[in-house]
């Protein structure tokens, strides 16, 4: 179908396809929420906050609303998807991925880490919020706090329940676990087996068999907790 045919591009993608009629975009995938998808429609406005004051996560409905994200302080976007358009240049700093397939976790972590520093809120969005971009937040938990896949996944996850990590995507964070520690504490079994609303791993863990930033101990963590850092906080399951 020509493009006069289909009259305006679509306010969300900016590419030619018939969201209202729940038309897919054959560029980058935008779609409609599905019926399913119904739970979340309340609050698909709002990007889920992952760290208070500092990382958002959304979808690309969330990066669309400019004047949302400026009521939440978001001054920076990371997209992570490259066919993504990214809307208001002249009203955030914007960072975007150049590889369609692989994620670049070095490179999106450089630039949340340059957001903490300059204390900006930051939104990091892919298509639908549930695959692309929960990675990224999750590598940059793994990097950052020194969190295990598991832990950092549950973060995510309990701060934005409609999180889908895909196969895939997922091997992909092992393999970045393994750079950073060598190994991997983790399996597909930890994508099965979160239970939304169920009780928080860090809740079942005892406090010496859980590790923090590559090997802290219990007694690290209490040095910590009366010598805070800039770049900790404290975890709640809330």
């Amino acid at each position: 179908m020509r493009k006069r045919e289909r009259e305006n591009p679509c306010g969300i993608c900016g590419h030619y396809h018939k969201y209202e009629e729940e038309e897919v975009c054959g560029i980058c995938g935008h779609r409609i929420p599905l019926s399913s998808d119904k739970s979340s429609l309340q609050v698909s406005a709002f990007p889920s906050l992952i760290l208070p004051g500092f990382l958002y996560l959304g979808s690309y409905d969330n990066a669309s609303r400019s004047e949302l994200l400026k009521t939440q302080g978001i001054t920076h976007v990371l997209n992570t998807v490259p066919a993504c358009q990214n809307l208001y240049k002249n009203s955030f700093t914007y960072h975007c991925l150049q590889d369609g397939k692989i994620l670049l976790f070095d490179d999106a972590i450089h630039f949340l880490e340059q957001c903490e520093r300059d204390k900006a809120r930051v939104l990091v969005h892919c298509m639908s919020g549930k695959n692309r971009s929960p990675a990224i937040v999750v590598a940059f938990l793994l990097k950052s706090k020194g969190w295990r896949l598991p832990q950092s996944y549950q973060w995510v996850k309990e701060r934005r329940p409609s999180v889908d990590i895909s196969q895939a995507v997922y091997q992909q964070l092992q393999e970045y676990e393994q750079k950073l520690y060598g190994s991997s504490n983790s399996s597909n079994l930890a994508l099965l087996s979160f239970q939304p609303g169920g009780a928080s791993i860090f809740a079942r863990l005892p406090p010496h068999e859980f590790t923090f930033r590559a090997g802290q101990t219990q007694r690290n963590i209490s040095e910590n907790l009366a010598n805070p850092s800039g770049s900790d906080i404290p975890m709640d399951n809330t």
